[in-house]
């Protein structure tokens, strides 16, 4: 009767999702959201499926395998695939699709930032999200999807809530409920679930009380030949670890807010003295949380922090070609460029490459035309290089195009926008918590022409 009684409670805070990221549009409570879930490895193959309501078969995902195949990369798989009967709305991450099937019009954002909470569930759950550890946990996962989806409505996404309705699970329970075919399923209501605060446990204790903060932001650029930026925007985030005993009510602020545009919130923070103040006030879950993420697209706040130097060509009466790039650190604020990688997908007339790196490991495939640098650690005082030659296929007219080179890197200790935190406070406890801030740049796509 108890759990009855939540399930009834809980539709009032219909989704735990951020209230100012979230369309306020509803569907109709006759008719069902969320219809099925499909997970589809990189291979195509359906290795999971949960179905409310009524069972939605298999066949309407040779739609979405249609769209797969016209994309060229996973990545490009459009997020939105209309059928004659459905709609399927889709996000790729860790190498699996996970496909929501419809058949209603509903905010497709909604339905796409739920898809995310599940991925973000799981891998709380487990550690990582793939293919092997939801098969081994397949009976977790259903109950896990049980919880969070009521009859097609997202119920229950926040982690404090789901742990404790459903218990993590460990390698003592998991022989505890083979040997006695129990479940996972708690005895008792989550306390935080009919409070005002429905994302934080009551009666929550640490012998060391911490708060950490990670800024992560992630650039996304492309770059002409020359050396200037086409285009250039941020994507970033503010993840939280928070330890601290009782009900603590915390504020941070910033030394430059209006850095942020396009900003998501988590549910906890208090939307209208972020308005008014730019101050984030909350009272935060316990453990991980994403407390916001935010967006900055202004290229004049976008600084580039590596440059690539390159010297690629191609002669008309020769089987040789010329390969040379140089990497170096650019606008890092004296802060370390580390685990670079260089790639490039070389034109089909290249047979093979000889080529000698002043750092790291180099590899190329013949077959896929795939040149991959290992370059690691930048050293501004010695810039690592990659020089040789190619050889093309004779007969053959030089390419039409040069190839593009592609870069991943981390940069610790700096955000790449210029945001930093100025404080953080705490109220409603008296005891002093450790406290950190983390930062942390890494590249997203990010593109040199050649």
């Amino acid at each position: 009767m108890a759990i009855l009684f939540s399930r009834i409670k809980l539709l009032h805070y219909r989704v735990l999702l951020g209230r100012q990221s979230v369309s306020s549009t509803w569907t109709p409570l006759g008719s069902t959201m969320i219809h099925s879930l499909f997970l589809i490895n990189s291979s195509g193959d359906i290795f999971l499926e949960k179905h409310w309501k009524s069972v939605v078969s298999r066949s309407v995902c040779d739609y979405f395998f249609e769209a797969q195949e016209r994309a060229t990369e996973a990545e490009n798989v459009p997020p939105v695939i209309p059928t004659p009967h459905h709609y399927l709305l889709n996000v790729y991450r860790h190498k699996i699709f996970f496909v929501a099937v419809i058949q209603t019009e509903v905010p497709p954002l909604f339905v796409i930032e739920f898809l995310h909470r599940v991925v973000d569930t799981f891998q709380d759950y487990f550690g990582v999200c793939s293919e092997v550890v939801i098969k081994d946990n397949v009976v977790v996962v259903y109950e896990v999807l049980e919880e969070m989806l009521d009859n097609g409505f997202p119920l229950a996404t926040e982690s404090n809530i789901l742990k404790e309705l459903i218990k993590p699970p460990t390698i003592l329970r998991t022989v505890v409920n083979t040997i006695t075919g129990s479940t996972n399923v708690g005895d008792q209501l989550p306390t935080g679930q009919l409070s005002v605060v429905p994302w934080r446990r009551t009666g929550v204790k640490y012998t060391n009380n911490e708060a950490y903060f990670d800024v992560i932001e992630e650039i996304d650029a492309i770059i002409d030949k020359s050396g200037s930026t086409i285009t250039a925007e941020i994507q970033g985030v503010i993840d939280a670890c928070v330890k601290l005993t009782g009900m603590p009510d915390l504020t941070l602020s910033f030394m430059n807010p209006r850095l942020l545009d396009d900003v998501s919130f988590h549910p906890c923070v208090r939307f209208k003295r972020w308005e008014s103040e730019r101050i984030l006030s909350f009272i935060p879950p316990d453990g991980n949380f994403r407390l916001l993420s935010y967006h900055v697209s202004a290229q004049n706040l976008v600084a580039i922090p590596v440059y690539v130097k390159h010297n690629i060509s191609f002669r008309d009466s020769s089987s040789l070609g010329r390969f040379e790039i140089t990497v170096g650190p650019k606008q890092t604020m004296g802060k370390t460029v580390e685990g670079v990688m260089v790639t490039s997908q070389m034109p089909k007339g290249v047979l093979n490459m000889s080529l000698t790196p002043s750092q790291g490991m180099h590899t190329f495939d013949p077959v896929t035309k795939l040149l991959s640098w290992d370059v690691g650690k930048i050293n501004p005082q010695k810039l690592p290089s990659l020089k040789g030659t190619m050889s093309l296929q004779a007969g053959t007219s030089k390419p039409d195009e040069n190839p593009t080179i592609n870069l991943q890197f981390k940069i610790q200790q700096l955000a790449i926008s210029g945001l930093k935190v100025n404080r953080l406070d705490m109220y409603g406890e008296k005891y002093k918590p450790f406290k950190g801030i983390k930062y942390m740049t890494k590249a997203g796509k990010f593109q040199v022409r050649t």
